[in-house]
Parts: structure tokens; C-alpha cells; sequence
């Protein structure tokens, strides 16, 4: 161990002694809820927040489409942080690239239960909505190639497909449902290189899917929502 102006250098002695481990805990998750859940519900959405928002939040948008026949669900990322850095806001997250197939795992696991929870309380042929803003797109599409959930429509929206997976063995799964890819004229994360490139993906994947845009930015657009609601 080498000692130089208040900082320890570890040999490649000590660091051979240090091990990483993991151990599973119960952790309390949070989650929000517009609608009562029952039999008389025709029409079940639940809703992802993208990166740096809240799902308290993203909720709100929503009671565009409260009409005592939909219910949504809002679950919020595990991962919260002050937004600008140790003061301001708080904000959550699903994942980073640290450990991210744990934290895939873990939330799919979460998605499930809330999933299986509500849908429970529901009649069999209720319409289930996935909808994903921004970074909630890729946690969407990540926890339905893991479990597969049965659903009726897929909105994308403000977010691209992830790369990272092979949707091609699961075409005819995909494509029996209706998705949908909505994002703002001035998005400035939704560039058209991305656009191009989510084009190409889709294509090369197999993967059909619609597209409405609206004339706003990273956000979502009340107008555009009920619209696309009203569709559905």
C-alpha cells in the first residue's frame, strides 16, 4: 500500500482480496393508481415515467382519460437521486448501466406482481395498455421479453425500441398487438438519425408499428394522449 498527498494506492496484493457479492432484500416500492380497480373496468393502462421524473407526476397527465370505465397504474423506478446532484428535486430512475441485468430483473419482478395484482381484479376481456415515456420505453419492452404479459396495445412514446434485444422469435407475439411510436416535432431527443435508425431496427426485427406526432417537445402531449385513448 503506497501512501502519496492524503490518497491509498492499493497493490494488486490487496486488491485480489477484495470480492464482489450479491444478496436479495425486500425493499419497499412505490407506485400510484387514477381509477378504482374492478370488474367494471373496460380499459387498463400502466404507465412507465422516463429518466429523472417522478411517477406522481406522470400520472397526472392521465386524467385526460379518466372516465370511471379506465384505471392506470403508475409505477415509479427503485433508483432515486436529487436532480441537481446533492439539492432540487428528487427524481428516480429504472436503471444504469451498473448491474443492469439485476436491476432489469428486479423490476421486472416488481411490474409482474403490480401486473397480476390489478389484472386480477379486473374482467377477463379488459383492454390492457403498456405505455412507456422515454427511458419507461425500453423498461416496458424489457419486462415483456422477459414474462411475456398478455396485452392488447404497446405506446412508445418520446422513446426508441432498445437494441439490445432479439424481438425476431417473437414476431407473431408482437405483431398481434397494436403499437404505437409518439413523440414531439421538437423532441430534442428524438433526432432523425434515431427515428432512421428506429425505422431500420423495426424493420430488420419485424416489428410493425404506427406513428402520431404532435407539435411539443419531450413531454407528453394531453391533446395526442386522449386521442390515441380514444382509439383504443
Amino acid at each position: 500500500m503506497v501512501i502519496s498527498k492524503g490518497f491509498v494506492f492499493l497493490s494488486k496484493r490487496h486488491l485480489k482480496m477484495i470480492n464482489a457479492h450479491q444478496i436479495k432484500i425486500q425493499k419497499t416500492a412505490h407506485y400510484y393508481t387514477l381509477g378504482t380497480p374492478g370488474k367494471h373496468i373496460k380499459r387498463f393502462w400502466i404507465v412507465c415515467h422516463g429518466y429523472g421524473q417522478l411517477a406522481s407526476n406522470l400520472i397526472k397527465k392521465f386524467t385526460e382519460i379518466d372516465d370511471g370505465s379506465t384505471f392506470v397504474l403508475a409505477p415509479e423506478g427503485f433508483s432515486r437521486f436529487y436532480w441537481g446532484g446533492v439539492y432540487g428535486e428528487v427524481a428516480a430512475s429504472w436503471m444504469t448501466k451498473k448491474n443492469r441485468l439485476d436491476e432489469i430483473a428486479d423490476y421486472t419482478r416488481y411490474l409482474r406482481l403490480l401486473y397480476d395484482t390489478f389484472k386480477n381484479q379486473m374482467a377477463e376481456n379488459v383492454k390492457i395498455t403498456l405505455l412507456g415515456f422515454s427511458q419507461g420505453c425500453a423498461t416496458q419492452c424489457r419486462w415483456i421479453m422477459r414474462e411475456f404479459p398478455e396485452f392488447d396495445h404497446l405506446i412508445l412514446w418520446a422513446g426508441l425500441l432498445p437494441e439490445d434485444l432479439d424481438y425476431t422469435p417473437h414476431q407473431i407475439y408482437f405483431n398481434t398487438k397494436r403499437t404505437i411510436f409518439v413523440y414531439g416535432e421538437n423532441d430534442q431527443y428524438v433526432t432523425l438519425e434515431r427515428l432512421q435508425w428506429q425505422r431500420e431496427f423495426a424493420k430488420e426485427q419485424g416489428i410493425n408499428y404506427e406513428i402520431r406526432t404532435f407539435d411539443g417537445k419531450h413531454t407528453i402531449d394531453r391533446k395526442m394522449l386522449k386521442s390515441i385513448a380514444k382509439e383504443l
